[in-house]
């Protein structure tokens, strides 16, 4: 675990990809953090990055330790190439995916972007006891009422996380969105 958003653990440089990965992980941890406890009053202190297969980054709550997996939902393929710059495999599936999304009516890409994401993310394993999901909305065109109509719609009977948490705007300016 580290704190460095260059350097893993070991003190390794890591990639200009896993560096503007982290970035990005940390950035969208502090919204969120600062986000819900300005909803809360409870605060989350300190932060830092975790190794594969731990949840990308940990904080303080309540006196514990909690894990954070962060995500950010895309709507088009020039969102994602302005946040997010990652391994050529990952790129190559992000675009085909943002490729496909584009071709479905608009109602029906927020269901399709939000589903896939929280659908991918329930399949994966963590090695941690308390992890939190945080989804970053990167999409201008998403806003907070279209995603809680959206979430309507959504059964995620199993998954590994004990909260999961969108932040429904890439500022952090509106209210988080609970959905379980």
């Amino acid at each position: 675990m580290t704190s460095d958003t260059n350097h893993t653990s070991k003190g390794d440089l890591l990639s200009r990809s896993e560096h503007e990965k982290r970035i990005l992980e940390r950035d969208a941890a502090k919204l969120f953090m600062r986000r819900f406890e300005q909803e809360f009053g409870e605060p989350m202190r300190h932060i830092w990055h975790n190794e594969p297969a731990k949840p990308d980054i940990s904080c303080y709550f309540q006196n514990e330790r909690l894990d954070l997996e962060v995500a950010h939902l895309y709507a088009t393929a020039e969102e994602a190439r302005h946040t997010r710059n990652g391994d050529k495999e990952s790129d190559e599936r992000l675009w085909d995916y943002l490729a496909e999304l584009v071709t479905l009516d608009p109602c029906q890409q927020l269901k399709t972007a939000l589903f896939r994401l929280l659908n991918s993310k329930s399949q994966k394993h963590y090695d941690s006891e308390r992890v939190w999901l945080i989804i970053r909305n990167v999409s201008p065109i998403w806003d907070r009422p279209q995603i809680v109509a959206t979430l309507k719609n959504f059964d995620m009977a199993e998954h590994p996380f004990e909260q999961i948490w969108i932040l429904p705007d890439f500022e952090g300016q509106d209210n988080l969105i609970q959905v379980v």
